[in-house]
Formats: structure tokens, sequence, C-alpha cells
């Protein structure tokens, strides 16, 4: 074990030795910068929310791209199923490498030249307007999303169908606005639920039936607020709330929050998880420092957002499907190893610092190739000159490092400088998880957009929006209506926004007011209900004398994503499973 100094934040991070063990295994030198520096450097390559219109800059080619790149950004941008084809070869960019030019300063060069795909938006149906998506048919602005079908608003939620407003959640079906939620009907605002129908404002309740304002609820119906009630009575008391005008419902929203306070939390919200350290961890097993991942998935550390056959993998975020023996990677997937420093990349093997790459094996420092193999910098070399040139670039990375306007050093073994991203802070997803005031990200050599004025006509002023959805008809569908933010915030407010068809049906049937904030806004709003990608060593809060695990205070130490300083009662494990009811 060994303690360092992080190059960029200056404060001291620990390598243990199972991590030395893991770097030499896939002989990649220990890192210079703290597992959370690295992260946030890596966030600021993916930007999944920001949309731009820009020309198609293919031959030939006229029509207009919704796409993640201003038409301000150099590089030319394609079509995605035209990028995908083979009507255009990257290689005929590639240069010879140079050992008196530093790597960093090549690669950018060449990532310059090469194309890129307007958006990551595989396999979709009438999806015009979703990033990083796959398999997505009939959706709307969903971000980070797969499978999903007459969806929109959706975020990092898998296999909805005709849902709305969503974060973490899966195989729901006509839902609103739920939370780390799966398999469930007909339901509204739910967090941590599973297996619920017809059920609205509920936390961690689990194969329940028409309950309202419960917590910690198992197999019960017909409950409001815990309380038990026959059909009859349930449904008069629910007509009282009347949920489809948004005072109403604010007020029922605010007396649940101050009920739900005085129900303990688990210390963490994951489940199937063996000897690992995290959160919203499922079927895992020695995954630690982890957060969002999906197994099944072994030995694993630092990984955020991770789905299905994942094994001895550090540093990634969006990861998935068949991934081994990789490192410092994000939007990868499909079967891979042996890869790492590498961003947007499928199918792949024995890779390093690659970009927008499919289908491909031993390339070092590539741009947007298909099915290439024995590459640097998009150049093709014979298998031997390929493995007798690529340690003479790792030693000229070292011998020459990238040093970037803030003086960090970037030899091999650290993930593209952020200054080299193609992307403004603020347009990124390192936004949503280390919020950043435009003065903060300069200082720290971040580069960031100055929010455009928007000339909208509004139609529709946020106060004048119908309190009640009874008041709502089909006029109101493609007017412009006001954002309650207004821009006044840093969540990439759009400012205004519309209702499209199938939301006001939506809206209709479920009996749910229209919403006040863009689709940003919202966004962020779900966002700031879940807990930070970060862990506190705490000890659980029960001083119960009828549990049986303990006498007195509970002594069960853990750690968990639940900061010191937040007011809400944390248990342990068996604490909590003798509270649900």
């Amino acid at each position: 074990m060994e303690t360092r100094i992080c190059q960029n934040c200056k404060n001291d991070f620990t390598i243990e030795v199972e991590d030395f063990n893991f770097y030499q295994k896939i002989k990649v030198p220990p890192p210079t910068f703290c597992p959370e520096c690295r992260f946030q450097r890596k966030l600021v390559w993916r930007n999944e929310r920001t949309l731009y219109k820009r020309k198609c800059d293919a031959k030939d080619h006229k029509e207009m791209l919704i796409t993640m790149y201003p038409a301000s950004f150099e590089t030319p941008v394609y079509d995605q199923k035209y990028w995908h084809g083979d009507d255009w070869d990257p290689s005929n960019l590639a240069p010879d490498y140079s050992f008196n030019e530093n790597f960093f300063k090549q690669w950018q060069k060449l990532f310059l030249l090469v194309p890129t795909p307007s958006l990551v938006n595989i396999k979709d149906i009438k999806s015009d307007y979703c990033n990083f998506t796959y398999q997505t048919k009939n959706c709307y602005l969903n971000f980070a999303s797969d499978m999903n079908e007459d969806s929109a608003y959706l975020y990092h939620s898998i296999e909805n169908r005709n849902c709305f407003d969503m974060l973490g959640s899966r195989k729901n079906e006509n839902c609103f606005q739920l939370i780390d939620c799966e398999r469930c009907y007909e339901s509204s605002d739910l967090m941590l639920s599973e297996e619920c129908i017809n059920c609205n404002h509920c936390y961690d309740c689990r194969n329940c039936q028409n309950c309202i304002g419960c917590f910690g609820l198992r197999n019960a119906r017909y409950c409001i607020y815990n309380k038990q009630y026959k059909e009859d009575e349930y449904r008069k008391e629910v007509e009282k709330f009347k949920l489809g005008n948004k005072k109403f419902r604010k007020d029922f929203e605010d007396n649940f929050k101050k009920l739900l306070q005085r129900h303990p939390r688990k210390f963490s919200n994951s489940r199937h998880s063996v000897h690992s350290i995290g959160d919203y961890l499922s079927h895992v097993k020695t995954c630690n420092d982890c957060f969002d991942v999906e197994g099944p998935a072994e030995d694993l550390r630092f990984v955020v957002y991770g789905v299905t056959n994942l094994k001895n993998i550090y540093d990634g975020y969006a990861i998935g499907m068949n991934i081994e023996n990789s490192y410092d990677l994000f939007d990868a997937g499909d079967n891979m190893s042996d890869t790492a420093f590498s961003g947007n990349l499928w199918n792949s093997f024995n890779c390093r610092y690659c970009y927008f790459i499919k289908n491909c094996s031993d390339c070092f420092g590539c741009v947007g190739l298909l099915n290439k193999k024995y590459c640097i910098l998009n150049k093709q070399y014979t298998k031997e000159e390929y493995e007798e040139l690529v340690p003479k670039i790792i030693k000229h990375m070292n011998d020459m490092p990238y040093i970037d306007s803030k003086g960090r050093v970037y030899k091999y073994g650290e993930f593209f400088p952020p200054e080299l991203s193609p992307f403004c802070y603020n347009e990124t997803i390192a936004q949503e998880y280390f919020p950043l005031t435009k003065e903060e990200a300069i200082a720290e050599g971040y580069k960031w957009k100055d929010r455009v004025e928007r000339d909208y006509k509004i139609d529709i002023k946020n106060e004048e929006i119908p309190d009640d959805i009874k008041d709502v008809d089909e006029t109101i569908i493609g007017k412009v209506i006001e954002c309650s933010h207004k821009g006044t915030c840093d969540e990439q407010c759009t400012e205004a926004f519309k209702i499209i068809q199938s939301e006001l049906q939506f809206y209709k049937r479920m009996n749910l007011p229209l919403p006040h904030l863009c689709p940003n806004c919202r966004h962020y709003t779900r966002l700031k209900q879940r807990n930070p990608l970060k862990l506190w060593h705490r000890t659980c809060m029960c001083d119960k004398e009828n549990h049986q695990n303990h006498k007195g205070n509970c002594e069960v130490e853990f750690e968990t994503s639940y900061a010191p300083d937040r007011p809400e009662i944390i248990y342990c494990e068996k604490c909590y499973q003798q509270e649900v009811y």
C-alpha cells in the first residue's frame, strides 16, 4: 500500500496492494490523479444532453443533423448511419508517427481531421433526439438509456415502455417519475420500489398495489401513509388529494417527505452484493468504490454505470456487455478485453488511447476506425512493425510528456487531457456529478460555454400554465412554454419547452399536472434525490431495544453514500430489515 499526492487536487490518495497487482497485470503504471479527479477528467469527454443542429459534412450530404457537436466544432460530423457504413475510410488521414512532437498533440491533430458520428444512438427507430442509447423506438430526449419504447425524458433507464421522466429504472410500463424502480405498472413518483401497481409517492415498497404516500411496505394493498384502508374507503380518500392539481399535489408531496424523514434508510441501496462496497449495486462480487453496476460483475473498482458480464476492470463509466481486463474507459462495450485510456469503442481488443472505434484490435492512438488491426494514429502496420513501434511510443510519451495549461503532466498511463475534449465543461455530465461555476471551471483549466441568448417567443408564461390537468386541452401541443428557472440555474436549462402529443395523453390518463420545468431542469431535480457517488464511514444509528441483533445502540460500521451531516436515520442491513412492514 502506498499514499500519493494527486497532481490535480493535491489531496492524498491511497493505492492498495490489489491495485498495484491490477496495474501490473494489464501493464500500466499507477495513476498520478486520485480516483475522484480521474473520474471527473473522464466525464469531460461525454456530452449527453446538450444537442445542436448542424449540416452533415459527408460528401454530397446536405441534411441537417441533430448532434452533440456545435457548428463551431472543427471536426467533420457525419450522419451516424453513414459514419458506421463503408463509404469512407478514416485511414486515409493517417500520419506517420513523429518522435519530435508529443503524442497527445499528434493525436489531437488526427482527432480534428477524422469525421465523428453526430450521436451515439444505435439501432434507433424514430428517436432522433436521443443520445447514448441503443435499440430505442419512438422515444424523445432519452439519454444513456437502452431498449425503451414510446417513452421520453429517461436517463440510465432500460427496457421501459410508455414511461416519462425516469432515472435508473427498468422494465416498467405506464409509469412517471420513477427513480431506481423495477417492474412497476401504472405508478408515479416512486423511489427504490419494485413490482408495484397503481402506486403513488412511495419509497422502498415491493409487491404493493393501490398504495399512496407509503414507505417500507411489502405485499400491501390499499394503504395511505402506511395506514390500512378498505378498498372503497381508500378510493374516497385518494380522490380528496386531487393529485391532478399542481398545488394540491405539491402539498401532498411536502407532507410525504416530512413523514419519510422519520423512516430509517438502509445504509446501501445494493442487493445481492458480495464483498462489495458502493451503492446501487446488483448481483456483484468484490466490487469496491463502484456505483450503479448491474451484474454479473466481479473484481471491479471505481466503476460507475456498468452493465452485465464485467470482470477485472478499474475506472470505467458507462461500460457494459462482456468486458474484462480493462482500465480507464467510457462508453465502451459489446465484447472487449485488454483495452485502456479510450472512449466510444465497441467490440475491440488490446487497444490504447482510441476514440470512436469498432471491431478493432491492436490499435494505438486511433480515431474512427472500423474493422482494423495493427494501426497507430490510423496508419496500417504489419504485426511485427506494430509490436516494435508501440514500446518506443510509450517511452517517447514518458520522455516527452504532455503538459497542460495548469502544469499537469500526462505521461503514458494517464487518460486524455480534458483540454483536448471537444466539449465545454458545462456541456458534459461532469457538471452533473461535479458542478462548478464558470469561474471555478476556468480556474481548473476547463472550457466553459457561455449561455446563448435565446430569442424564444413564449406562448405560455410559467405562471399561466393551468394548475389542473383537467383544464388542459390539445391546443397546448407545440406551444412554447416558459421554464420556471428561466435560464437562471446551472442545470443546462433550455429556458422553454414543449409538450408533445403522447406526453399530453399520458398526463391525462395518469391524472398528472403539467410540468413547470424544462426536461433538463427536471432531470437535475431527480438527480438531487439520489445520493452522491461518494462514500463515508459511519455507524448504524439504531438504538431500539426490540431488535434482536444488538442490545443498546447498534455498533455495526459500514461505508455509505449518506453523508454524516444529512438528516436521514441510517441503519445497517439487519436493523433495517426489522423496520420494513
